[in-house]
């Protein structure tokens, strides 16, 4: 079995990727022999604060950030990165490239969103739900985690995935619904245990499910099993593989045994490798 597409790469068209690379990326895809890579750039119009201490090592994002501590991400130039995908398409005619976006919040910013999808086609748009509403404003789970309890912070992510899906059709893909597993607290919460978080996973997969989304096995953290057994069991079709790799290095990362997960729970290949993997039976 090959390696699936990798539908979830940035480049430097995203504003918090300054390694990114867009042929790069394509070489490394076609070094490993990838059938397809997918440019899911950042589109994001929340403005969030920002942890103390969150930028240290991130000095590409201080310019964007305010003396009180609240980022703005910068507008996207649509132009600009859709014309660097025709000439990667032109020097890589053996990989099948996919133009793209990841939208964060798109239920919070429907116009904003709507207003770059209308630049131009896009092959694979994502939704993602990055910041939490904290006091009169939004963070994300690293600043969310050092003021709150780790449980209440990840069970107000998941009841708002269902706000993302219903908020929005700009997007047939729901990225990382684990996302703030990665920022999970250990040291003071102990090993993250998706079990005691079922029934709010299982109702955000449920409708995910319901809206026709695929959902994404990102591998920046292994997926659970757990959580692709319910997505299947609440009625999950398909899904796609993403690296979210913001450097060429990591395209890809962790896709054989992403793979290995979705084929044991019944996910299999397209009629063209590009495509979601859909489920049998």
């Amino acid at each position: 079995m090959t390696l699936p597409a990798d539908s979830h790469v940035h480049s430097e068209w995203s504003w918090d990727a300054p390694n990114g690379d867009m042929e790069r990326s394509c070489a490394r895809a076609v070094e490993l022999g990838l059938p397809a890579i997918a440019f899911t750039e950042h589109v994001d119009h929340t403005v969030w604060t920002v942890a103390p201490g969150a930028l240290d090592g991130y000095d590409h994002l201080l310019a964007l950030t305010s003396p009180d501590g609240h980022l703005t991400p910068p507008a996207f130039d649509a132009a600009g990165y859709l014309a660097a995908v025709e000439r990667c398409r032109e020097r890589f005619p053996g990989l099948r490239i996919l133009s793209g976006l990841e939208v964060g919040e798109p239920h919070r910013h429907a116009d904003a969103v709507a207003g770059v999808l209308a630049a131009g086609g896009f092959d694979r748009v994502l939704g993602s739900l990055h910041s939490l509403p904290a006091g009169e404003g939004f963070s994300e789970p690293p600043g969310l985690y050092a003021s709150r309890p780790a449980a209440e912070v990840v069970r107000d992510y998941l009841a708002e995935i269902p706000e993302v899906v219903a908020g929005s059709d700009a997007f047939a893909v729901l990225a990382h619904v684990d996302y703030p597993v990665r920022y999970w607290p250990v040291e003071t919460a102990g090993p993250f245990d998706p079990k005691a978080f079922e029934e709010e996973f299982r109702h955000a997969l449920r409708v995910t499910a319901g809206s026709g989304r695929a959902l994404e096995i990102n591998t920046v953290v292994p997926l659970h099993a757990t959580l692709l057994g319910w997505w299947r069991e609440e009625g999950g079709q398909a899904v796609t593989f993403g690296s979210d790799a913001h450097e060429p290095s990591v395209v890809a990362r962790r896709f054989r045994e992403a793979a290995d997960l979705a084929w044991a729970h019944g996910f299999r290949p397209g009629r063209d490798p590009y495509d979601f993997w859909g489920r049998t039976g």
